[in-house]
């Protein structure tokens, strides 16, 4: 948060009217709005005060709500029903809707701007028509990356409609009393409404399709089969509850008044629910694997239900992580509204709140899930331990570990006749947890004999400057107070740079990395967005979800970068072939900008009236 702080004075002097945020992907994606381009339409967030042409129209959300007639209640009901994505399609849809939107905005700035190398290279196409085919092949935009090919976005009979396009919405006129930023607003609010119709489209299937099938539970002890699908029924139950109260809301009006008092209210109330589920997955995805591996009855089973063309071709275990996948979700929607909302409003207030409790949920379920796994490796870590040293308690519940792996110390004096040794380094093995670093070498019998250690925070790191391909990827580590109450320094080598820059990121994760610093500003940083998803490999990894939105931290030549994502900021690496660089200065401006008004507003002690220049006078001192 301080580093967000310090970057949102220097943001705000970027165009506000820049609407390429993660939050306008969707918009832009569906079409431009009514009015948005209009010459006599003011630009977003203009007031009656600021165009008096607009004082006598019926720009304002109540004047809309007053002429607005209620929605037909079997109107709502027919479209929630026509939903025909499930919710993996729905989510898949709308994240690449996002990236896609990103693309086109990046290629627009690089064609744009003068003296960049799109345009220089259509200047070149003009003066040699000779070379016409050459020159056009350099001035169009970079290549990027395929997309994965789902099928749902070239399928002309999939709903996945906006709500701008409503019949409804169409024939009352509203769109010609809004203002473009409400519409947008409407549009965030009404995607939260009908992917969580997706979504409960989704959770039945897996009920009625897999979890209720009779011969399934012929195969399943009711013990595998509690674990498989946990409390899914009270998960649904909740859906199907929160569901109706939305579209209750719904019916109301076709402009939508808000739907973050209704998230609020549940998040604090009822999804608890989604604790008690996602707490259970490291449980549930062992016997799931177990039952594939030793039960072909139930494997064939699976594969069986999963062909039948309900399914969409999408496996059992995408049905299985749904929930934790949705209150992730969620909170990301509630997000993109909190973009949107008037501030200092009484729906900027409820989005916040909403925004609170999802956190929360959210926080939860990461650490049930967390808890559960990281007690079962601490348990198994202690039992391969043997110390050569006055024995360190290694359980916690404090504890946890963060990197794990081999490493070569460098032993003996730096001259030119030991560098031409073999003997010069020698394998070491580093288990690094939250508070504390254990160094050992690997005996026979799986084990490990601990021969040094040291808190955590009384590590210091320091890179090697290049000496020569034998020291390449050499950094010099130092325990300011070891097992034995003394400085040791260990000179250590990694198997390559990005292993390097990742166990030193590791072991002091304070110290200034190449894209930022304590003192730097985080504007400064370069951005990317995810286009491939990615799982976690390692503890120190970062999953990365589609359209997830992330500043460059630190990255290496060997293709990792180490990066925080902005909705969360979470940190963690990750391959650099998973993502691409967001180029538009105005985009990546106005996503931190986004992202401190969100976090701003979920930090109790802090007064809304602590505006930008404040926060930017006290970054500066």
């Amino acid at each position: 948060m301080e580093l967000l702080a310090a970057a949102f004075s220097a943001a705000c002097a970027v165009d506000h009217d820049s609407s390429t945020s993660e939050s306008d992907a969707r918009d832009s994606a569906a079409g431009h709005l009514p009015g948005s381009e209009s010459s006599s339409t003011p630009g977003n967030g203009a007031t009656p005060e600021e165009c008096p042409a607009l004082a006598d129209s019926p720009t304002t959300l109540t004047e809309a709500l007053q002429r607005i007639h209620p929605i037909p209640a079997d109107s709502w009901r027919n479209l929630i029903e026509q939903i025909g994505l499930l919710y993996q399609e729905y989510r898949d849809k709308s994240t690449l809707q996002e990236i896609e939107t990103r693309r086109q905005q990046d290629a627009e700035i690089q064609a744009n701007t003068p003296g960049s190398p799109a345009s220089e290279e259509m200047d070149g196409e003009e003066e040699e028509e000779e070379d016409e085919e050459e020159a056009e092949g350099l001035a169009s935009p970079p290549e990027r990356k395929a997309l994965p090919q789902i099928c749902l976005l070239s399928n002309p009979h999939s709903r996945f409609n906006l709500w701008q396009d409503l019949p409804e919405i169409r024939s009352s006129g509203v769109l010609d009393m809004l203002q473009p930023e409400e519409i947008k607003l409407q549009e965030a609010m009404f995607e939260l409404v009908t992917s969580e119709a997706s979504y409960y489209k989704s959770l039945s299937l897996l009920v009625s399709h897999f979890m209720e099938n009779e011969r399934l539970k012929k195969i399943l002890h009711p013990s595998e089969a509690h674990i498989l699908f946990s409390n899914v029924l009270d998960v649904m139950a909740v859906s199907e509850r929160f569901l109706l109260e939305l579209e209750r809301r719904m019916e109301e009006n076709v402009v939508i008044s808000d739907v973050c008092d209704i998230v609020h209210h549940y998040a604090a109330n009822d999804f608890s629910v989604y604790i008690t589920y996602v707490s259970n997955q490291t449980y549930q995805e062992r016997t799931y694997k177990q039952l594939l591996q030793e039960k072909a009855a139930f494997r064939e089973l699976i594969a069986q239900l999963e062909l039948d063309p309900k399914c969409r071709g999408l496996p059992l275990s995408s049905f299985l992580i749904l929930p934790f996948q949705r209150i992730t979700r969620l909170k990301l929607l509630v997000q993109n509204i909190l973009k949107r909302v008037e501030e200092r409003s009484e729906r900027e207030c409820t989005a916040s709140d909403a925004h609170r409790e999802l956190e929360l949920v959210v926080k939860a379920c990461n650490e049930g899930v967390r808890k559960m796994s990281r007690t079962e490796q601490m348990i198994s870590i202690q039992k391969k331990m043997e110390f050569k040293i006055k024995s360190v308690p290694i359980i916690s519940h404090s504890r946890w570990l963060l990197k794990q792996g081999e490493l070569q110390q460098m032993s003996g004096p730096k001259t030119s006749r030991t560098l031409r040794t073999k003997k010069l380094f020698q394998e070491i093995y580093l288990f690094l947890f939250n508070d504390l670093l254990v160094i050992c070498r690997q005996i026979p019998g799986d084990k490990y004999q601990v021969f040094d250690s040291a808190p955590r925070g009384l590590l210091r790191v320091e890179e090697l400057e290049d000496q020569g391909q034998t020291l390449a990827n050499v950094f010099i580590l130092r325990l300011l107070e070891n097992a034995d109450d003394r400085e040791a320094t260990y000179m250590l080598k990694a198997s390559s740079q990005s292993e390097m820059k990742r166990w030193m990121t590791s072991l002091a994760p304070n110290r200034r990395t190449k894209f930022v610093s304590f003192t730097s500003r985080l504007l400064d940083c370069p951005q990317v967005q995810c286009v491939h998803p990615y799982v976690a490999q390692q503890p120190d990894e970062l999953t990365l979800e589609l359209a997830d939105i992330l500043n460059i931290l630190d990255k290496t030549e060997d293709g990792w970068i180490f990066g925080e994502r902005l909705h969360d900021q979470e940190r963690g690496w990750f391959p650099s072939n998973t993502t691409e660089e967001i180029l538009n200065p105005k985009i990546r401006s106005q996503n931190l900008k986004e992202c401190f008004r969100v976090h701003k507003m979920d930090d109790p002690q802090r007064s809304q009236n602590k505006d930008r220049r404040k926060l930017g006078s006290r970054n500066r001192q």
